[in-house]
């Protein structure tokens, strides 16, 4: 749910959800349209299908390593590093965007173009054996708290980019259409017109995109919540 969204608004989403669904079996044994009704407003909703993947995995087996994670659907190396230290306090590398800020002001205050690579470097010779878990929630507050300063460098990081806009763009898009079918099924026709004449393309294009994603589900009649 932190992927690319702030925490603010996500601790409302994440109680809720895990009301829901307490359990990664209770997660995996839910119908999709459930699953994707209590992730409406958070956008990216392509992470509630693997999400749920993901629990179905860990229903069926132990997940007891970084190298175990890798294998989940939707995880990368930054969640598995992620998860690793936090759930499982394993001595790893996390690096994201408050840790980034962290570091480049006391390590890397005048120079340009800083890799993960050197932020690394330094996490890894810092980090207190054991501690994964309190390091890293440490350095994310004060990242955090240097951000509410106004101190942050992360567009110095060879792997700053500004986040696209949202209005107007296919993310939008595709929201509109799952929020609708989150309220029932409906028409191709209703669902490509839910953004106005000029975007029918665009939605029919967003359309396309979720039936093949396994998200929604298309018939005769229409389209609806992949049950």
């Amino acid at each position: 749910m932190l992927q690319q969204t702030q925490v603010d608004r996500v601790i409302p989403f994440y109680k809720h959800f895990i009301a829901q669904f307490p359990t990664a079996k209770k997660l995996s044994a839910a119908p999709l349209s459930d699953v994707l009704r209590a992730w409406q407003g958070l956008g990216y909703n392509r992470r509630a299908k693997l999400l749920q993947l993901a629990a179905k995995e860990l229903s069926a087996r132990k997940v007891l390593t970084m190298a175990d994670l890798q294998t989940l659907p939707g995880v990368g190396p930054y969640t598995a590093r992620a998860v690793a230290a936090f759930a499982l306090n394993i001595d790893s590398t996390v690096i994201e965007t408050n840790i980034r800020t962290v570091i480049i002001h006391h390590f890397f205050p005048s120079e340009e173009k800083i890799s993960d690579a050197q932020i690394e470097e330094v996490l890894v010779a810092a980090l207190p054996k054991g501690k994964s878990r309190d390091w890293y929630s440490a350095l994310m507050d004060y990242g955090s708290h240097l951000k509410r300063s106004g101190i942050s460098h992360n567009a110095k990081s060879t792997t700053h980019a500004k986040q696209s806009v949202f209005a107007g763009s296919l993310r939008q898009a595709r929201g509109a259409i799952l929020k609708e079918l989150a309220k029932g099924a409906s028409t191709g026709r209703q669902l490509a017109g839910l953004l106005g004449e000029a975007r029918r393309e665009q939605l029919r294009t967003a359309l396309d995109a979720l039936a093949a994603e396994g998200l929604i589900a298309r018939s005769r009649s229409g389209y609806a919540l992949q049950h």
